[in-house]
Formats: C-alpha cells, structure tokens, sequence
C-alpha cells in the first residue's frame, strides 16, 4: 500500500506529480476548481480547514504573492495579499505529521532548503524554498547556471525578463519542457514548482521510513 500524502494549495498539481513519481497516493486540496489536477483524487476546499487525519505526508504551497518581488508593485500601491505560511504551519505542526511547505525565496520559511532547476538537469532555475523539519541532513548539490534559464511566467515573458535574458521571449512549448510538465497551461505553470522538486523531497522522506514500511511504499 503507497503512503498517503495531501497537497494543500495543490493548483494543477505540479508537487502532487513529483510525490507520485516518489511513490506516494496524493490528494489534492485547493479553495479554487482545477479540471487539470493530475493527482489521484482531489477536493476543492479551504486548506487551512480541510481534515489532515489519516495522511502520512503532507505538502503545502501556500500562495506567494505576499513575499514574492513579482507582486511588491501591487503591494507598494496597497493591496494586500493573505501571509498564509504562519497559520498554515501552526496548523501543520499540530498534526505531529510530518510536512512541508514550500514557497518563494523572500518568504519566511524556517530549517529550509532551497532548491533550483539546475540541480536536477532543468532548464529553468525557479529556485524556491522548502520546509524540511523532519530532514537533519541536507546535502544538495550546488546551482549551474549556464546558459539562458527558460522564465515561467503568467501572461508572456515581461521586459525586463527578455532584456536580461537577451531579449528571448519563451512559449508555452519551451517552459512545459523546461518544468517537465506537459498537462498545465501557461497560468498554471506559473504558480507550479517543476515535479523533481517534490520527487527530491519525497523520495527523501521516504528513506527516512522503517525499511518494512519503506518496502511498501
């Protein structure tokens, strides 16, 4: 019997795709319809009220834009976005499950690794950071940033990305490829991370499993 993992905040399911490659059942859960969810079942629920009983694992990709530099424009002109990683980890915590929670670079994530395209042959770097509490050793290998990193972004590559990338403008074709996804679409891609992040991570927990239930898995 696999180890049952839930993906909160789970989108189109790019970690939830990295878990099941790692050899979990995942179940997703996100406040928002997702007709392209490539996990095994899905609920469309509030994450941060939606049961936890009966998972081993459990990921959480709380949205972004709260500390992200993309957003810091709205955010200067007074909008203001939901900062989730607090209540989301008092509530993970309390679970005594183990878990993580992934999210931007900026955000305040605590005994976090970070981790980019490269490490794992992408041509994207999307370096993002985890919450590992439960992992005590981390060795990772470092970023190769050679060449041109393909940009995952919502609405078409902005200006100042194609001027730092010598004007190249990417197509839905090449940032799929780049994020090994090939299911979402470009809105999706934006917010997902690439699956050899969550695989990586998976497969780590896993290793940390008696070797009975490690069997199972």
């Amino acid at each position: 019997m696999k180890p049952l993992a839930i993906d909160l905040f789970c989108g189109a399911g790019g970690a939830t795709k990295g878990l099941q490659r790692a050899g979990f059942h995942v179940t997703g859960v996100d406040i928002k319809p997702q007709p392209r969810y490539c996990g095994d079942a899905f609920h469309q629920a509030d994450a941060l009220t939606f049961p936890l009983d009966g998972f081993d694992f459990i990921w959480a990709s709380p949205p972004c834009q709260a500390w992200t530099i993309a957003a810091q424009y709205r955010r200067n002109g007074g909008h203001q976005y939901p900062e989730l990683i607090v209540p989301i980890r008092e509530r993970l915590r309390a679970t005594g499950k183990p878990y993580v929670i992934e999210n931007v670079l900026e955000a305040p994530l605590e005994a976090a690794i970070m981790l980019c395209g490269s490490m794992f042959g992408l041509r994207t770097w999307r370096h993002r950071l985890f919450e590992v509490p439960w992992w005590d050793l981390r060795l990772l290998h470092p970023c190769n940033h050679t060449g041109v990193g393909v940009c995952v972004v919502g609405h078409g590559t902005p200006s100042w990305v194609r001027a730092k990338n010598g004007g190249k403008c990417f197509g839905i074709a090449e940032v799929r490829a780049a994020m090994g996804i090939d299911w979402m679409n470009r809105g999706e891609l934006s917010q997902a991370i690439p699956p050899a992040y969550s695989e990586f991570i998976g497969r780590q927990f896993l290793a940390t499993l008696p070797l009975a239930d490690r069997a199972e898995a």
